[in-house]
């Protein structure tokens, strides 16, 4: 069994930094890892995701540039970097151990979810 558990969330201003951390355990290099967000009155989406034994990685349009994802199999986390952060940012962050992409169905393993708050 996968658990995974969400930390790094606050509130920072338009223009600051942020690190999401997502702790697993279970078989964490079996899985990909993907960050998903959902803002109030929004779909849940997939913002990045990591396949921690070839490092692949992907992310959406909307972060990219801007974020991270970065696997460490001897800690089991994975972070999620987040740089040059904006008002849309605002969300919920969810980790997700399940197969590759951004479709939430494909994903059996959830965190709880971290606030992140971005101030203008």
């Amino acid at each position: 069994e996968v658990e995974l558990v969400e930390s790094g969330g606050g509130l920072v201003q338009v223009g600051g930094s942020l690190r999401l951390s997502c702790a697993a355990s279970g078989f964490f290099d079996d899985y990909a890892i993907a960050w998903f967000r959902q803002a109030p009155g929004k779909e849940r989406e997939g913002v990045a995701c990591i396949i921690n034994y070839n490092n692949l990685t992907r992310y959406s349009d909307s972060v990219k540039g801007r974020f991270t994802i970065i696997g460490d199999s001897s800690k089991n986390v994975v972070y999620l970097q987040m740089n040059s952060l904006k008002p849309d940012d605002t969300a919920v962050y969810y980790c997700a151990a399940g197969t590759w992409g951004f479709v939430i169905a494909g994903y059996n393993h959830w965190g709880q979810g971290t606030q992140v708050t971005v101030s203008s």
